[in-house]
């Protein structure tokens, strides 16, 4: 199953058979092992929120949806067989800002959704060279939980440390003026009991 590029799909994070979080976004390209995807400002998000409609940032199966919309572009560079995806952000005038590596197993696809479960720990690149770990806390609480292996992801991020798959040739990346900002499209929050590539 492939995707034409302007397709407008969901990517998503599942965890236990639900879609935890997802990002509408528009398919650049789509070839074997690789997908990349543009998230415009503005896109549609949806994500788990509490009963007072506070962000939930650990899985637990009691959570309401929240919506909201994306505050900066975004390219999505998504090897299958790497551990991680690249987000590449720009800033509020439009231009390359920051690589943020986004530690994660590809679980599979569907016709309208690319799927991973999120290993918590995130890593921002800066053009400069610093490196800033993002959500530690969050990657021990969900280890503590059983929820992943912190051993396994830690090795990851060494591995990426040490490989720096960035920068990746995307930076300057411009959409096709055509493409409207993005709603999850229709079917989004259906998940298949065996994605395609799980």
């Amino acid at each position: 199953m492939a995707w034409s590029e302007g397709d407008v799909v969901a990517l998503r994070d599942v965890w236990f058979g639900v879609v935890w979080r997802a990002v509408a976004g528009v398919v650049v390209e789509d070839v074997p092992g690789r997908s990349v995807f543009w998230i415009p400002a503005g896109s549609e998000a949806a994500y788990p929120v509490d009963a007072e409609v506070r962000e939930i940032r650990l899985f637990r199966p009691d959570y309401n949806r929240g919506l909201r919309r994306t505050k900066v572009g975004c390219v999505v560079l998504c090897d299958e067989g790497e551990p991680w995806t690249l987000w590449h952000f720009q800033n509020e005038a439009g231009e390359f800002d920051r690589w943020y590596i986004n530690f994660e197993r590809y679980l599979g696809r569907n016709t309208v959704a690319y799927d991973s479960v999120d290993h918590k720990l995130d890593l921002i690149a800066r053009p400069d060279g610093s490196l800033e770990w993002k959500d530690e806390d969050e990657l021990v609480e969900a280890g503590r939980r059983g929820l992943v292996d912190v051993t396994e992801i830690r090795r990851d991020a060494d591995l990426a440390v040490a490989q720096s798959p960035w920068p990746t040739g995307w930076e300057d990346f411009r959409p096709d003026p055509s493409w409207s900002v993005p709603a999850l499209p229709p079917g989004w929050e259906a998940v298949d009991p065996q994605p395609q590539g799980a």
